[in-house]
C-alpha cells in the first residue's frame, strides 16, 4: 500500500520537475549574480561552487586557501581580494592600511569583530573581545595595572617555576623516546595553560562553573588586598589592587563610589584571559625552538647573551630587571612574532556598508579577513630573513614599521595581554636554550606553515632534547 502511495506522489510531481528544476537554476543563478555584485572589481574566483563556494579547499588545505587569496590581492593595486564560503562573501585584505581602517573601526556601526567562531557561545555576550564605546575603554584601564613592569615582574617568577617543571619532564619523555624524536606542540600547549585540548573542547559545559571558581579568587583577592600593605602575587592580586584604590581615593575624597567590576564579571574576563593565551602563545613558542635550531648563529648570540646575565647554577630565578637587559633575546622574540605572527588574520563582519576605498564599498554582511601575517611582511628591509638585528637599538624597525607589526592588532581592541605574551616567549628562550640542547627533527616539509587554528610547523615541531646545563636550578 505504501509503495504504491509513494509511486502515485512521484508520477504526480513528475510535471512539476521541469518548474522544481527552472527555480534551483534560477535561485543558483540569483546566488552567483550576488556574488559577482559584491565582488566587482576585486580580484577573486569568477564562479563560485553554489552555496559552498570555495568552502571545500578552505576545508582540506588552508594554508592553500590562503596563500591563494594572498596571491590575488598581491595581482591587483587595490590590496585585497574577495571569495565565497558556505554562502558568506569574504574579503581578504593585505595591504595595512585598509586593514587599519577595520581595526579603527570596530564599533556597532560599522565592523563586529568576530573573534573565536564559536567565542559568543563559549564566553557569552558581554564579553572583552565583542564590548566597544565607554564601557570597553572603563574595561581596559582597569585591566592595565595589570601588565605594568612590576606585575610582568611578579609573573615571572611563577612563569619560570612551571616553565622548569616542564622541561624536566621533556627532557624524560625524549629520553624514553628515543631513538625516536618527542612532538613539543602539545607539551608546549600543556605548559601554557597546564589544561589539555579536551578542556577546551567541552569548555562550553564547564564555563559557569570555571566562572564561578575565578568569582571566589576574585572575591577572596580583594579581600586580601583591603588589608593594609598587601602586596600583589599574581595578576588577580594586581587587578584587585587597583579596585580597592580606587575605592579608597573615592571615599577619602568623598565622591559616590566608582562603577567597578563586580567579582563575577572579573571571573568571566579571567576564563576569557584563559583562552587568549592558548593558542597564539603556543604558536609563538614553537615557531621560536624551529627558527632557532635553523639559525645557530641566533641561538649561539641568544645563550652567550643570558649566560652574561643569569646562571642556572646560581639557584635563583631571573629576575624582571635581568630579563630587561636581554635586549638581544627580546629582539629574537620579537622577530619570531613578526615573522610568524600567530593570528594570522583577525576576521571581523560588516554591519553596514562600509566604503572601503573611494572605488570599493564593502557590503553589509561581509565577514572581512585583515592579515596581521602579510602586513608584518610589509615595509621592513628584507622581510623573508628571519633577522632580529631589525629590531636592534641602531635600526629600530620596530619603530620606523611600526604600523605595519600588526602581529597584536591594532586600534581598540588591540592585545591587551602583548607585554605579557612577550616577556613570556622571551622568558622560555632564555631558559630553553640554557637549560637545553635541541635538535629539529627536520623532514620535508616539517617547517610549512599549518592552521590549528593559529599557525605551527607542519609536523607539530618533533625534537630531541638532552639537557645543556651542569644541573637544574633547585628552586
Amino acid at each position: 500500500m505504501s509503495s504504491l502511495l509513494n509511486k502515485m506522489m512521484i508520477t504526480s510531481l513528475l510535471p512539476l520537475t521541469p518548474y522544481l528544476l527552472s527555480l534551483l537554476l534560477f535561485l543558483l543563478l540569483l546566488e552567483q549574480i550576488s556574488y559577482l555584485t559584491k565582488k566587482r572589481t576585486a580580484p577573486g574566483p569568477p564562479v563560485v561552487l553554489p552555496f559552498l563556494g570555495n568552502a571545500i579547499l578552505l576545508v582540506r588545505n588552508p594554508t592553500c586557501f590562503w596563500d591563494r587569496q594572498s596571491a590575488l590581492a598581491k595581482s591587483s593595486p587595490l590590496g585585497f581580494s574577495s571569495n565565497y564560503v558556505i554562502g558568506k562573501f569574504i574579503l581578504f585584505i593585505r595591504d595595512t592600511h585598509l586593514s587599519h581602517k577595520i581595526f579603527a573601526n570596530v564599533r556597532p556601526d560599522a565592523f563586529a569583530l568576530v573573534g573565536h567562531p564559536f567565542g559568543k557561545k563559549l564566553f557569552g555576550d558581554h564579553n572583552l573581545i565583542y564590548m566597544t564605546g565607554q564601557e570597553h575603554k572603563d574595561l581596559r584601564r582597569r585591566i592595565a595595572p595589570n601588565f605594568t613592569p612590576k606585575a610582568l615582574s611578579t609573573y615571572t617568577a611563577l612563569q619560570q617555576i612551571i616553565i622548569l617543571h616542564h622541561l624536566q619532564n621533556w627532557l624524560r619523555l625524549s629520553s624514553q623516546a628515543l631513538p625516536d624524536p618527542i612532538t613539543l606542540r602539545f607539551l608546549v600547549r600543556d605548559m601554557n595553560l597546564e589544561t589539555s585540548q579536551t578542556v577546551f573542547r567541552n569548555a562550553r559545559l564547564a564555563v559557569r562553573r570555571l566562572v564561578e571558581t575565578l568569582s571566589v579568587c576574585a572575591e577572596r583577592s580583594k579581600a586580601r588586598m583591603e588589608i593594609a600593605n598587601s602586596e600583589p602575587t599574581c595578576l588577580i592580586d594586581f587587578w584587585m589592587h587597583e579596585t580597592v584604590q580606587e575605592l579608597r581615593n573615592a571615599a577619602q575624597a568623598s565622591s559616590p563610589e566608582p562603577a567597578v567590576v563586580s567579582e563575577v564579571e572579573i571571573g568571566a574576563h579571567l576564563f576569557d584571559f584563559l583562552f587568549a593565551a592558548q593558542d597564539a602563545s603556543t604558536s609563538s613558542l614553537l615557531w621560536a625552538v624551529s627558527l632557532l635550531d635553523s639559525h645557530p648563529e641566533v641561538l649561539e648570540k641568544v645563550r652567550e647573551e643570558v649566560a652574561g646575565i643569569w646562571s642556572p647554577e646560581s639557584d635563583s630565578l631571573i629576575t624582571g630587571e635581568q630579563l630587561s637587559r636581554m635586549k638581544y633575546t627580546h629582539a629574537v622574540g620579537r622577530e619570531v612574532v613578526r615573522y610568524r605572527a600567530p593570528a594570522t588574520m583577525v576576521p571581523h563582519i560588516a554591519a553596514v556598508d562600509f566604503p572601503l576605498t573611494e572605488t570599493y564599498t564593502i557590503p553589509k554582511g561581509t565577514i572581512v579577513f585583515p592579515s596581521a601575517y602579510e602586513s608584518c611582511f610589509q615595509g621592513f628591509s628584507d622581510p623573508e630573513s628571519f633577522d632580529p638585528d631589525r629590531f636592534s637599538d641602531e635600526r629600530q624597525e620596530d619603530r620606523i614599521y611600526k604600523r605595519n607589526y600588526l602581529a597584536f592588532g591594532a586600534g581598540a581592541h588591540q592585545c591587551v595581554g602583548q607585554r605579557y605574551a612577550l616577556n613570556h616567549l622571551v622568558l622560555f628562550i632564555a631558559m630553553f636554550c640554557t637549560l637545553i640542547n635541541f635538535k629539529r627533527h627536520r623532514t620535508d616539509g616539517c617547517d610549512d606553515i599549518e592552521f590549528v587554528p593559529t599557525i605551527c610547523p607542519k609536523d607539530d615541531c618533533k625534537v630531541f632534547l638532552s639537557q645543556r646545563c651542569t644541573r637544574f636550578p633547585s628552586l
